[in-house]
């Protein structure tokens, strides 16, 4: 049995490149391409037919080795790791990924039916070999759809970090004079970055004047008003005067219904009224 698995190992390694050129061509044969993406993809196809290749190659060297199936659960597991990131970089979609599996099922047991038409095996070897092959091929599926969803998450979560920076823009206006522009709702993770970003900039800008507009809020809870309060308290605690406007009558109103305490504030009804109260312009 063993030298008949061994057998069947290394005449897939022989011919991983034929088999994995088949695999390809009836993979790509039901995809349209426009004339751009087919120039696109010619780019990268060698180095989709050697991924192809190395695939199949595994599936060689388990059969081929295959008294050490952890050592080919190793290769599977680092293979379907690097490959899961390299196919989400490429913007591959995980579903179009993954409808490969199939394609390289068929075409290995294919190869394997070939050989065995020619060299009769036992039952008992066949069933060897799909203990082997079948494992694996899940395996590779896990590995890889793993470690894409996980790009895929860190990718967001980039993106996610990044917007929300840029939701909190400290904008100089003049000498020790900034301005905040706060446009749309604030959850709990903006919330902690209105902190932690207003504070960083202010102090990098050097302000010792900081106004804060709310026009752009549409409400305010009590989570909200405590975090801008906590905001404008830490500001002073740095130097900065915070002088508040824009707040809309609706959420005026919700910030007097939770008890909010604005009597210790610096408000203007509007940008405008501060920038002319800062010496910034004169109303004609």
């Amino acid at each position: 049995m063993t030298t008949e698995i061994q057998a069947l190992g290394k005449m897939l390694l022989i011919k991983k490149h034929e088999i994995s050129l088949e695999i390809h061509k009836d993979r790509m044969a039901d995809v349209p391409l426009t004339e751009s993406q087919k120039r696109d993809f010619a780019k990268i196809e060698p180095k989709i037919l050697e991924l192809r290749a190395e695939f199949i190659s595994l599936f060689g060297e388990a059969l081929a080795e295959h008294e050490d199936k952890q050592k080919a659960m190793e290769r599977v597991r680092e293979w379907g790791t690097k490959n899961g990131e390299y196919f989400f970089h490429l913007g591959a979609p995980l579903k179009e990924a993954l409808r490969d599996t199939s394609f390289y099922r068929e075409y290995i047991w294919k190869a394997i039916r070939k050989a065995a038409e020619e060299s009769p095996i036992s039952s008992d070897t066949l069933f060897e070999i799909v203990f082997i092959i079948d494992p694996l091929l899940d395996s590779a599926v896990y590995y890889f759809s793993l470690t894409y969803v996980d790009s895929f998450q860190r990718s967001m979560e980039n993106a996610r970090s990044a917007f929300m920076e840029l939701s909190v823009p400290v904008v100089p206006l003049g000498p020790e004079v900034g301005i905040l522009p706060l446009i749309g709702n604030i959850d709990t993770e903006r919330a902690r970055l209105l902190m932690e970003e207003t504070l960083r900039q202010s102090e990098s800008l050097k302000l010792s004047t900081l106004v804060l507009d709310l026009s752009g809020v549409l409400t305010v809870d009590t989570m909200v008003a405590d975090q801008l309060f906590k905001v404008i308290e830490a500001l002073s605690l740095i130097g900065v005067k915070t002088i508040i406007t824009g707040i809309r009558p609706e959420v005026s109103h919700t910030m007097v219904t939770l008890g909010v305490d604005l009597n210790h504030l610096t408000i203007k009804g509007t940008l405008h009224q501060a920038l002319k109260d800062l010496k910034f312009y004169s109303l004609s």
